[in-house]
């Protein structure tokens, strides 16, 4: 049973962690004082570890993060003024004045190291200057976000399918197929793409991003979700034939390479990204003012599915992927995959009333507690081997900062207040 003091055990120790460990580590941690925007390779220690590249992906992140935080009335202000000088480095280095839109890494100082437009970081340019301009008022911010809506879809519209071409060189031409990613689309993108245009319309109030964010909607559910299995496939060609995913070359997990030209079976799916896309669909539904029933049912394939082979209900935790009908194959534990699967354990048992739901939550909750959290200095371990054991330790890296681990204590705790305020 869902009782009051079960809940508010769990409640506590996400306040704990989130006011006392994680949003004290990035106040101190991240900020390069000497050229503006942020640092993000630290060691377990929270040391920086001598690796100064930028990438995009993280400088938007990071600005997307402590935007969110002054918007949920944290910080007293100074996260705002932590985005801000974020986001005056990535306005003044990773804008493009020629071709429009964002470069993809630079040095410390901001020199270019590689100027690719690829789609992920152009989602999460939208993504970071909406919440940015609505954290702060700042319409020179939105109007930026705005411009990379309209360089997007000029540049990477697929006329012909639907969705969004990926990989582009600096002037936009597709990169070469394969690892390069020219010619492929993905399930990962078009959900940020997703998450982008819900805040752009909710920074704006345009029907036309309203619309969008509709039209990728059906898109992902047309063409991304398995007719059968209801989870989602990682990768297609631009005419959505489903292809084994593989690791591109600009686009690394971690400390991983592109060094496996097979990929994934065909029949795999992440459990992180199922409960990732339902948690932010039903937001989006919420911000669009859009009824939720029409979709609960797709919704709770992807739940079920993931409490059925995703979680490891014996040692705690979610596994990383697996087959869309049996078993979890990579059995390690990333620190994404818990994040979002707490936000969206909480969410599928409110909407779905369910006790296996919160179950499932208080299992991550407690792995997530016990293991993943580095508690003498304030974030999260990055990945765990199936048993539990430590893979690699460092705080951040050219993928891993507070995006993730923020963000799932900020709308944890707020799910966790309102369930107790339901059984009061």
């Amino acid at each position: 049973m869902v009782t009051k003091e079960r809940v508010e055990k769990l409640l506590k120790e996400m306040q704990n962690h989130l006011f006392n460990e994680l949003l004290p580590f990035w106040e101190t941690h991240g900020v390069d004082e000497e050229y503006g925007g942020f640092l993000t390779y630290l060691d377990r220690e929270g040391r920086p570890t001598g690796e100064t590249k930028k990438t995009l992906i993280c400088q938007a992140r990071m600005i997307y993060t402590y935007s969110s935080a002054h918007r949920a009335n944290l910080g007293d202000g100074k996260y705002l003024k932590i985005a801000q000088q974020g986001v005056e480095f990535l306005k003044r280095y990773f804008w493009d004045n020629q071709y429009r839109g964002w470069i993809w890494i630079t040095e410390k100082d901001g020199t270019p190291i590689d100027q690719s437009k690829i789609m992920y970081g152009q989602s999460f340019g939208i993504y970071c200057l909406s919440e940015y301009s609505m954290a702060s008022g700042d319409e020179e911010a939105l109007e930026l976000a705005e411009e990379t809506w309209r360089t997007i879809k000029a540049q990477a519209v697929d006329i012909a399918h639907g969705g969004f071409g990926e990989f582009f060189e600096r002037d936009w031409t597709p990169k070469k197929p394969g690892v390069y990613g020219g010619d492929r689309k993905s399930f990962d993108v078009h959900m940020h793409l997703m998450e982008a245009f819900t805040n752009l319309y909710e920074a704006t109030g345009s029907l036309k991003h309203k619309q969008d964010t509709l039209n990728i909607i059906k898109l992902i559910f047309d063409k991304m979700v398995h007719p059968e299995y209801g989870t989602g496939i990682a990768q297609f060609s631009f005419d959505w034939k489903p292809l084994r995913a593989i690791i591109f070359k600009n686009v690394w997990g971690s400390d991983r390479d592109a060094e496996d030209p097979e990929g994934r079976p065909l029949n795999n799916t992440s459990f992180g990204h199922n409960v990732e896309f339902c948690w932010l669909l039903n937001h989006t539904l919420n911000i669009l003012g859009e009824d939720v029933e029409p979709y609960k049912e797709k919704m709770k394939k992807m739940f079920d599915h993931c409490l059925k082979y995703g979680i490891d209900w014996e040692k705690g935790g979610v596994y990383c992927e697996g087959p869309n009908d049996g078993p979890a194959r990579e059995r390690n534990k990333e620190f994404w995959q818990q994040a979002e699967t707490l936000v969206a354990m909480l969410d599928a048992y409110l909407l779905f009333g369910d006790e296996k739901y919160f179950d499932a939550y208080e299992n991550v909750h407690r792995f997530v507690m016990d293991y993943v959290i580095n508690h003498a200095v304030g974030e999260w371990f990055p990945l765990f081997d199936e048993n539990n054991n430590l893979l690699w330790d460092y705080m951040a890296h050219a993928w891993k900062i507070n995006y993730h681990t923020v963000r799932s204590a900020i709308q944890s705790e707020r799910r966790l207040a309102k369930i107790l305020a339901q059984l009061k």
